[in-house]
């Protein structure tokens, strides 16, 4: 039996459903439990390669803490809310990148600037985002903002390599139908996204290389990926 045979006989009426909101989504697990798939090799992986990062890299970790704390007042670690595996929400931890008082900025930005507002509506970021702190520009174009995330993957609520890990407004706005499938498996801290340009993909092009990913699913492609990450976060492109 191919994937796609397997695929509407798990989930016969899967395609036909449009995901408008989360009570959308809490039905679709309900009812389809959203064909998770459980890749034995690749949480293992996930388990050994989260643990080196954190294990290694922790002077690191250190450091950047360190001078988070010196360069401007708040929490060093920030967390936010993702929609995960199976629709579940977790929190996502990273280096915090922003002001304090980062929401409230956003806010009277959206409220005056009517360009701003049509930005943050696509994307959800802002190319020339006042939020975010000297040193966090830094962080969020070298990607060591993300570097709590081994955190996460070691937990089990990302894979080192997968799609993107969203917010459930992404999720109403855009994905659709497609949250389904895209929610099939572990978001990832890296992924074909973040090779290809990262925020400069336009919604579409995000989605569609979400859905690439998992149509070629394989260890071999994620090494692949994992290799690849390493120019783009040198090079910062689509980073901000």
């Amino acid at each position: 039996m191919t994937n796609n045979e397997e695929r509407k006989k798990v989930m016969p009426e899967a395609q036909e459903l449009r995901i408008s909101s989360l009570s959308d989504l809490a039905e679709l697990e309900n009812s389809f439990n959203y064909n998770i798939k459980h890749i034995a090799s690749k949480r293992g992986f996930d388990i050994l390669f989260s643990l080196v990062c954190l294990i290694v890299g922790l002077p690191l970790y250190f450091f950047i803490a360190f001078a988070l704390f010196l360069s401007s007042p708040g929490s060093v670690i920030y967390r936010h809310q993702r929609v995960g595996r199976g629709g579940k929400f977790f929190y996502c931890y990273k280096f915090r990148t922003m002001h304090r008082d980062a929401d409230r900025r956003l806010q009277e930005l959206l409220a005056e600037d009517l360009l701003v507002k049509q930005e943050w509506q696509t994307s959800f970021k802002l190319k020339n985002d006042p939020r975010v702190t000297k040193l966090g520009s830094f962080l969020r174009k070298t990607s060591l903002d993300e570097l709590p995330q081994f955190w996460n993957v070691l937990k089990g609520d990302l894979s080192v390599v997968g799609p993107r890990p969203v917010v459930k407004e992404e999720i109403e706005t855009h994905y659709g139908e497609k949250a389904h499938k895209i929610l099939s498996v572990r978001p990832g801290l890296t992924g074909l996204w973040q090779v290809s340009g990262r925020s400069n993909c336009s919604y579409k092009e995000r989605i569609y290389l979400d859905e690439r990913y998992l149509e070629s699913l394989s260890f071999i492609g994620d090494l692949k990926l994992i290799l690849k990450t390493i120019p783009a976060m040198i090079s910062s492109k689509g980073a901000y």
